[in-house]
């Protein structure tokens, strides 16, 4: 029986356990990324492990969430990372040269290898054929010292390609129809290989669309063979030596098989709030468009912007629309000044942003009140593009940029003339915003803010835990409720105790104060809890709460590792019903607890309403001593 390609990555990477589908594995990590908003933390749990230099092939550092600089905050976290990055031996990308994912396919990504990063959109690096994994960002800090990775051994489906697209159709298409099939919980503990004769029919930048958006599906990642488009894009980036072909056997055996006929694909859209909710543009056409925003990590590629300026070329934004584009990377930028496309994109109208993730995660360009905002992003959640009352429609980039000239949502098939625009022989290469490391040895100064201050780290588990129902949330909620990371945030990223007073307030404004109150306690959730970003405070935040535990119908992967790592036990109804019978307030308890952890099951007891309920801790020997320390960091110290 032949191996999948993500079977074979793992097999040349497998350090613990076995390839047992549903069992726990290690995996040897060839190169991490962290970005601005969640490389604080990991950085100062790196140093906290007291390793000298990173043991990864090659490890890098983004500046691209938060470039607004209102206040010292945001430099000063810019200056933490670049200085504990050039001591430890993290290649620093700075301020203005580009997101993260965008960046790493262009200058870094190398097929069959594995990426691991402190971003929930890492999946981005299996455009080009890497086994790229979002995690939170002690994971990537013990990846960066050596360690491996651990993750359960996935599921594989095959997503099944055929046919070719046709013009007004894209890649944002293929990744909206998957979601529309497989939901936002289809993907859990799966990872989704592309295949079929439709793969070589797409660019590096268009699966590079299909993977970033493959993490709205809670999968582990996504995948593409390595093909001759592959080696193309790596020749045309003057990276030729590190291509490898790589591919499925062909008598490979999948879990699941999705079909998707590209020749038949129509424009989709994600309406509000959900990456899931995907209708046919078609189906709703003619919905009057308050502002519309092109770029994020999911489209913001130089393939993507030159069909953009095509469409705007010799047009005019509608009066009705704001138009804001952000392009990916310097590169894309560069390359579109020289070229005259960036003079297309101003003269229609467009306002041009800094290469960076900006709008797609509350960082400007909110839309107003009641507005409606077409975007090119992966995310649509309710409040997240820092308006609580916009609704948000997710899109390809050539729906976005005719609905901006038309002033209303607009089909794209039979209403614009796309040139065929061939990718490039030659990218434009200039590597003069990514700072070296300094040489091992050499002495170097890391230099902390006053803004930076210690995370912090739960007790080993009690024998006895014990306190009130703190809060009870709906079905998904999102690192980003949990969490919030908007504009006036994310500058406090690496202060924590501020950050808590906001943990899950878009919730519940009253709940930050009511478990500073009650020392602690619990937070009762639904299914999927804590779907989306990776953000590790959204962990950190509920242990400076002194949250004890989370009890769900069900958890998205990286934030339930996340509790996992940082002592929080993740608990799960075995019985559904049980969820309703839990009010707000409750006194809630679990005797010999230490012992009931070591069993997976736990008895909980509501001591206001004398009832019992049935849990599950879904977790591995590993993770069990994690939880019995009191998390990842408490349990290293004491085994050193």
């Amino acid at each position: 029986m032949g191996l999948t390609l993500t079977e074979k990555i793992i097999k040349d990477h497998l350090v613990v356990g076995e390839m047992v589908k549903g069992t726990e594995i290690g995996i040897r990590i060839d190169q991490t990324l962290t970005q601005d908003s969640t490389g604080t933390m990991a950085y100062m749990q790196l140093e906290a492990m007291e390793v000298p230099r990173v043991k990864t092939k090659r490890s890098l550092a983004y500046i691209d969430h938060n470039m607004l600089q209102e206040g010292p905050e945001n430099m000063d976290d810019h200056i933490y990372i670049q200085t504990v990055a050039k001591k430890h031996g993290v290649y620093f990308s700075k301020p203005g040269n580009g997101i993260c994912h965008q960046v790493e396919i262009e200058r870094f990504g190398v097929p069959g290898q594995t990426l691991l990063g402190s971003d929930s959109h890492t999946p981005t690096g299996g455009g080009i054929g890497m086994l790229a994994i979002g995690a939170g960002g002690l994971d990537v800090a013990v990846a960066m010292a050596g360690g491996e990775y651990y993750i359960t051994m996935p599921e594989v489906v095959k997503v099944e390609l055929t046919g070719k697209l046709r013009k007004g159709v894209s890649s944002k298409d293929i990744i909206l129809e998957v979601l529309r099939q497989c939901t936002v919980k289809g993907g859990i503990n799966k990872v989704f290989e592309y295949a079929g004769d439709g793969v070589k029919t797409l660019t590096v930048p268009e699966r590079a669309t299909v993977t970033n958006m493959g993490a709205e599906l809670g999968a582990t990642t996504s995948v593409f063979p390595s093909d001759d488009m592959t080696k193309a894009f790596l020749e045309a980036q003057g990276r030729g030596e590190d291509f490898t072909a790589l591919s499925a056997d062909s008598d490979a055996v999948y879990d699941q098989v999705v079909k998707v006929d590209l020749s038949t694909l129509e424009p989709l859209t994600a309406c509000p709030h959900s990456p899931d909710k995907v209708v046919k543009v078609s189906e709703i056409e003619g919905l009057k468009v308050n502002q519309v925003a092109i770029g994020s990590c999911t489209n913001s590629s130089w393939l993507d912007l030159m069909k953009v300026a095509a469409i705007l070329k010799g047009q005019t934004v509608a009066e009705n629309v704001q138009l804001v584009i952000a392009p990916g990377s310097k590169q894309v930028l560069t390359m579109l000044a020289e070229n005259g496309a960036l003079a297309d994109l101003l003269n229609a109208g467009a306002r041009i942003l800094e290469c960076g993730c900006g709008p797609c995660i509350g960082m400007g360009q909110a839309p107003c009140t009641d507005g409606v905002s077409l975007r090119t992003f992966n995310r649509n959640f309710k409040g997240r593009s820092g308006t609580v009352s916009a609704d948000v429609y997710l899109l390809s980039p050539e729906t976005a940029a005719i609905s901006a000239v038309k002033g209303v949502l607009t089909n794209p098939l039979g209403k614009v003339e796309l040139p065929d625009i061939e990718m490039p022989k030659d990218f434009l290469i200039n590597d003069n915003a990514v700072v070296p490391p300094a040489p091992e040895g050499e002495k170097v100064e890391v230099i902390k803010g006053p803004n930076i201050k210690p995370f912090p780290l739960a007790k080993p588990l009690a024998d006895t835990v014990e306190g009130k129902a703190l809060i009870v949330v709906e079905d998904n909620i999102t690192t980003d409720h949990i969490m919030p990371s908007n504009a006036k945030l994310l500058p406090y990223r690496s202060n924590i105790p501020y950050l808590a007073d906001y943990c899950l307030a878009p919730c519940d404004p009253e709940f930050p104060q009511r478990a500073k109150d009650n020392h602690g306690g619990f937070i009762i959730g639904g299914q999927n809890y804590g779907q989306g970003s990776s953000r590790e405070h959204a962990a950190l935040a509920p242990v400076y709460l002194g949250i004890k535990g989370v009890i769900t119908k069900s958890f998205a992967r990286i934030h339930k590792n996340n509790l996992i790592n940082n002592g929080i036990l993740p608990m799960v109804f075995e019985n559904e019903a049980d969820y309703d019978k839990i009010s707000l307030g409750d006194d809630l308890m679990i005797d010999n607890a230490r012992e009931q952890v070591n069993t997976l099951k736990i008895a909980l007891k509501n001591k206001t309403k004398n009832e019992e309920y049935p849990l599950l801790i879904e977790v591995s020997e590993r993770q069990k001593e994690m939880l019995q320390s009191g998390g990842l960091i408490n349990l290293m110290r004491s085994k050193n």
